[in-house]
């Protein structure tokens, strides 16, 4: 048992302003790792590491190795090439470095049976990694905007969620959740389905856990909302007591 369980967050390298610095900086909202302190675990960024090829492999498992659980988080969008698509005309943002690095560390992650959490974007990569594809823009398919409301302003979305799933059993039903992406899971191999909004958009997926998994019961699930962002942290505290009560193999 892991009283204060490390948690991996995924991080972006970008140029970020503070003080009197305007630098590259390894960055992700502080709101991850107040939300994974808020549930009594210790918070650990994971930058997008400078390695290629097996080395970038070789990372990733030794980071995964010294880890309890890991948050693939929120972002940019996932390069379509990833999944096989065309670019969308609103398709944007893209960082190979953070698809690389984080594909990375979910093959260390399902090779080690770690506890895997992914949040919007990073619910997005958990389906491609797993061969799935992508709505590239989801007003095409819903109608609206309300995901996405436009800047810095985040919307809300009412999932609803299967009785079964482990998400209803910390979080009940329904869920109102922050929300501000453009694009969602189309198809997701390998996961099933567990919270819809209202218009259809999957917002929640849990991994169906083949019989070869080194953790047969492993925590393993993708929410397309950002628990960070609200007062409910119920998927991130469900990871948090994932990798304190069922140690990784």
């Amino acid at each position: 048992m892991n009283e204060l369980p490390l948690i991996g967050i995924s991080t972006y390298r970008d140029e970020a302003s503070w003080g009197l610095w305007h630098q590259v900086a390894d960055i992700q909202f502080a709101q991850y790792a107040d939300a994974v302190v808020e549930c009594t675990a210790v918070p650990v960024l994971l930058t997008p590491a400078p390695a290629h090829g097996d080395d970038l492999a070789a990372a990733a498992t030794a980071v995964v190795a010294r880890l309890d659980g890991l948050i693939i988080a929120g972002g940019a969008d996932i390069d379509p090439e990833r999944y096989g698509a065309t670019p969308h005309p609103t398709t944007g943002g893209i960082r190979p470095d953070r698809d690389a690095w984080e594909l990375a560390l979910l093959d260390a992650a399902d090779t080690h049976g770690l506890p895997t959490l992914g949040i919007c974007r990073g619910m997005q990569l958990m389906a491609v990694h797993a061969g799935g594809t992508l709505q590239q823009h989801t007003p095409d398919e819903v109608g609206h905007t309300g995901h996405s409301p436009g800047g810095e302003v985040f919307g809300t979305t009412e999932v609803s969620l299967e009785r079964t799933s482990r998400l209803a059993a910390v979080q009940g039903d329904t869920v109102q959740g922050p929300c501000h992406h453009h694009q969602s899971v189309a198809t997701h191999p390998g996961f099933e389905v567990t919270g819809r909004a209202a218009d259809g958009s999957i917002e929640a997926m849990e991994r169906i856990v083949p019989e070869s998994d080194p953790v047969p019961n492993r925590f393993c699930l993708g929410v397309q909302w950002h628990p960070e962002m609200g007062p409910d942290h119920a998927p991130i505290a469900a990871l948090v007591h994932a990798a304190r009560d069922a140690p990784v193999e």
